[in-house]
């Protein structure tokens, strides 16, 4: 099981070098966008030094993942799998009973990962990403499960 600890704002730079390495150039949030959500009512973030985190918030009966960074050397390893489901574990004690995410139809790996987790398809957002892929909205129920 990796190390989880939560993360504020004072850690966006370091979630930004990890999200920098996790995804490519044109998709790679900074710190001072990090920073800003962050800081937003609701908003947690959970890390795995040197490995991922996950950035997600809660807002009255529903959370959202806003991203899930893990970084290539340590992709297949459980890092992904733990940080969804401790931020569903999160997300459920803050009231959350349903969590929602997008993902990149074109990301055969991280559509495996929330499959696994019980994340089904509830919408798809056409041409959303940079590449032109469409973003597969799913949804996670019951949180923490």
């Amino acid at each position: 099981m990796p190390e989880l600890r939560s993360a504020g704002p004072e850690a966006a730079a370091e979630l930004a070098a990890l999200h920098g390495t996790a995804f490519p150039p044109a998709e790679a949030w900074g710190p001072d966008a990090l920073r800003l959500m962050l800081e937003m009512p609701g908003a947690f973030a959970l890390l795995s030094p040197g490995a991922g985190f996950i950035l997600a918030r809660v807002a009255a009966d529903e959370a959202e993942v806003l991203t899930l960074a893990v970084i290539p050397a340590a992709r297949r390893q459980g890092v992904g799998r733990a940080l969804l489901e401790a931020a569903r574990g999160v997300a459920e004690a803050a009231g959350a009973g349903q969590m929602f995410l997008e993902v990149s139809a074109a990301n055969p790996a991280a559509r495996a990962l929330y499959a696994a987790a019980g994340c089904t398809e509830v919408g798809r957002r056409r041409h959303y990403y940079p590449d032109g892929s469409d973003a597969l909205v799913l949804s996670c129920r019951p949180c923490g499960s």
